[in-house]
């Protein structure tokens, strides 16, 4: 009974699947146009920031630090070492709590999307693999029919199911490719906000109050 409900499923096609695959590729595409979008807006010459903000924390100028990053507010960077630097007169340890929990929700931010992507990449093959194999399951049933139509039918219905396997592919390969691209991306990003947050630290470890004249902390 349960054999004959399963085939009597299976001979519904592999054309769904088909479909299937067709829907999973324009969404991944899509996923994939966003990523791309969101990390080229968010480009940023590293070199010529930490530069910039070491003009500024050399002279314990952190206010004037803050707003700067406020023009790069939108890149990973900025966004968290801007959101230590607010914080900076509570002291090194503090500026680095706060910036190790700005990372990780950056890091969230970054990678939307991305579960998706690798979800595809990792299982449109199989996907595929599944529409071959209910092809291949309807081309043995005319199979049984006997007659040389039939066995015609077989071929068709093979060549067709073939096709699945081959568009799973299709749709995962440029779906791991961009997984890859984009994780590479982040951790670009991870590795230079770490940069700038380590600049940061530094000076603010080796900072001394200000002077007066006679000598005493003002």
């Amino acid at each position: 009974m349960l054999t004959e409900i399963l085939l009597d499923a299976a001979l519904i096609g592999a054309e769904w699947v088909l479909w299937l695959l067709v829907i999973l590729s324009l969404l991944s595409v899509l996923a994939m146009i966003e990523r791309a979008m969101f990390y080229g807006k968010r480009a940023i010459d590293i070199q010529a920031l930490r530069g910039k903000l070491e003009q500024h924390f050399s002279k314990a100028e952190f206010e004037k630090a803050a707003k700067m990053l406020e023009e790069y507010a939108e890149t990973m960077e900025a966004r968290v070492v801007l959101f230590g630097i607010r914080d900076w007169e509570r002291g090194a340890a503090a500026v680095e709590d706060r910036m190790t929990g700005a990372l990780s929700t950056e890091k969230n931010r970054y990678e939307k999307y991305l579960a998706f992507l690798g979800t595809v990449g990792n299982n449109a093959p199989f996907i595929g693999l599944f529409g071959t194999v209910l092809g291949i399951i309807g081309a043995f049933e005319n199979l049984a029919e006997g007659s040389q139509e039939a066995a015609q039918m077989v071929m068709a219905a093979i060549g067709e199911a073939l096709v699945a396997t081959g568009v799973g592919l299709l749709v995962a390969i440029p779906a791991v490719i961009a997984f890859n691209a984009f994780k590479t991306r982040i951790k670009k990003s991870v590795a230079q906000t770490d940069l700038l947050g380590r600049t940061l630290l530094a000076y603010l470890r080796n900072e001394k109050p200000p002077r007066g004249a006679d000598g005493t902390a003002s």
